[in-house]
């Protein structure tokens, strides 16, 4: 093998790296380097290359996949279950939520690669469930492009709805487009604004909840918690009927399942981490900014609404009765016209529409860069890893985008009903994933522990392990069964109902099944964790941060050389993509 090249400005990089191949350092004739590190082995290709910074890492893991559900879907939950039940839901799901989320910034802050999880999956545990995972997590971001773009049209029905329905989506596909098509620092510099965005009308409608509770309105109604004392415990029976003890525990769940689809874990976040400056060092701060993201927006969402508006409300309940559009189902607006508050509830629609339409740009992002990294994996055709000269996967972009034409049926459905479809796919897509990351991660610990010598320390390390990964593989997958309950009462019997609710579940227990012991014959075993080799891909991260002094993960003093990798399994050649 070759010594690696020269770093610019930089000595050689030290003795536990030289076995790499190559690497190829670019650094734009700035000052402050934009394009950096990449290995690149023999048969690599072009890449994706790490041009986030941190603002931008910061700003996205704090709002980043917050949509138009923490402001206008909330209310049906609200309706539901009531203020008690809304705020006692959130705050019990975010608890599994939060062990997922260390789960997962332990692994990836360890391998900050592409799509880290999903490769981990593969690497740590077999083929069966990488390939499983990986289409399952591509499904998932893929489906809420449209659900998003959908929104968008739901949202601007609130002013008008006579123009033609298809404007809005291909205006919203072009630009996801050219964003994507694009440098990842572009798509970073959008989301960062889009965040601040919706940051701010979060913040603006928590301070709008303060001043009127008080009595700031024109009507000088200092109203208080006075929702909370009214309906806390909302009985809510979905077949109509049933005893007081029973309304109530179905008020709470309903309120549950909601949560089950709004609230984000860590899983986003982590798919930056490959594109991400000094990725050990950004993505343990990111991951911390989760908890963030779950008490102050979530839960301080919740514990507004409840004040702002009665869950017996007659305009709640004609907006979730008659499905009103945009922010004409949102408990924030409906308090805004009962209080006589003019404008400001167009100000709050027109931001939805900038949090929407934020969702659907970063659902695009994680769905292209989770088709690339299947390709690298071997689980995608080839031809979605290649990247264009700025390092983005643009056939595995261009697929993606493919699923923004389910919105069109729109066009032929009530709107209301294609975002319910939806959504039930989405959250039975997300809740396996969770399934997944957590038992992912009970192998990572595993291979980790038998490795530990010959490895480096945990940039991120969990908190009483592996309670918090049983947590998450026990609520995530009870949830997977609750969250569609109510199509098993004999009166709300739907059959395409119960296919939207557990389709997902049957497709992906068929794929691991069927990719197990069809394609594979029953060869694919379980990994020994003693064989699987992080340091190939460990490789490009080490050279990278060296690149920019940053070496408290690199042994420096170490004199043992890593050992040759010019093959892996089975003399196949490996390559530098990360």
């Amino acid at each position: 093998m070759t010594n690696p090249q020269k770093l610019i400005g930089q000595d050689l990089l030290p003795k536990q790296l030289s076995w790499v191949e190559s690497v190829n350092i670019e650094a734009s004739e700035s000052s402050e380097a934009e394009n950096v590190g990449v290995i690149r082995f023999e048969r690599s290709t072009r890449h994706v290359q790490r041009k986030l910074r941190n603002r931008h890492v910061q700003l996205i893991s704090i709002s980043g996949v917050i949509g138009t559900a923490l402001f206008v879907s909330i209310g049906k939950a609200l309706y539901h279950g009531g203020a008690a039940n809304l705020l006692l839901g959130f705050a019990i799901w975010c608890i599994p939520i939060m062990c997922i989320t260390v789960c997962t910034a332990e692994m990836v802050c360890f391998l900050p690669i592409s799509s880290p999880f999903l490769r981990l999956a593969h690497m740590c545990v077999d083929d069966s469930l990488g390939v499983m995972a990986s289409w399952n997590f591509w499904f998932l971001e893929s489906v809420q492009i449209p659900f998003e773009i959908v929104s968008v049209n739901t949202i601007i029905h609130y002013w008008r709805d006579d123009y033609n329905a298809a404007i809005p989506l291909v205006v919203q596909l072009v630009l996801y487009g050219l964003i994507s098509l694009c440098t990842v620092r572009y798509y970073g510099e959008a989301e960062f604004w889009l965040a601040s965005f919706k940051i701010v009308l979060a913040i603006g409608l928590y301070f709008f909840t303060f001043v009127t509770m008080l009595g700031g309105n024109p009507r000088h109604d200092r109203y208080g918690f006075r929702y909370y004392g009214e309906v806390p415990f909302k009985k809510y029976w979905p077949n109509g009927h049933g005893s007081d003890a029973s309304g109530h525990f179905q008020g709470f769940l309903a309120c549950v399942i909601q949560a089950a689809f709004t609230v984000a874990g860590g899983e986003y976040v982590s798919m930056l981490a490959g594109e991400v400056i000094l990725p050990r060092k950004v993505m343990p701060r990111a991951f911390k900014q989760v908890f963030v993201r779950l008490t102050v927006l979530f839960l301080g969402s919740c514990l507004c609404v409840g004040i702002l508006c009665s869950p017996n409300d007659p305009d709640l309940t004609a907006a979730i009765d008659e499905s009103r559009p945009g922010a004409g189902s949102s408990p924030y607006v409906i308090a805004m016209k009962h209080l006589h508050i003019h404008v400001l509830p167009d100000i709050v629609n027109a931001a939805l529409i900038t949090a929407a339409f934020s969702s659907g740009n970063a659902y695009t992002y994680c769905s292209s860069r989770t088709l690339y990294g299947m390709a690298l994996d071997g689980y995608a055709p080839k031809i979605f890893a290649r990247c264009t000269p700025q390092g983005t996967p643009v056939f595995a972009m261009a697929v993606s985008m493919c699923w923004g034409l389910l919105s069109l049926l729109q066009l032929n459905d009530n709107s209301a009903v294609v975002l319910n479809w939806l959504i039930n796919l989405i959250t039975t897509s997300q809740l396996i994933n969770f399934v997944i990351l957590c038992v992912t991660y009970l192998f990572f610990r595993r291979v980790y522990k038998a490795n530990r010598h010959s490895l480096p320390r945990l940039p991120f390390k969990s908190w009483w392990q592996p309670w918090p990964a049983y947590t998450g593989i026990i609520c995530a997958g009870a949830m997977v069964f609750i969250q569609g309950y109510t199509v098993f009462f004999a009166s709300l019997w739907s059959t395409k109902q119960f296919l939207f609710s557990y389709l997902m579940l049957f497709i992906d227990i068929g794929l691991y099944l069927g990719y197990k012991f069809i394609w594979r014959r029953g060869k694919d075993k379980f990994r020994n964790p003693t064989e699987v080799d992080f340091f190939p891909l460990l490789a490009e991260v080490d050279a990278h941060e060296y690149h920019f002094n940053y070496t408290k993960y690199i042994d420096l003093d170490s004199s043992s050389d890593r050992p040759d990798q010019n093959t892996q399994d089975g003399g196949e050649s490996v390559t530098g993509a990360v």
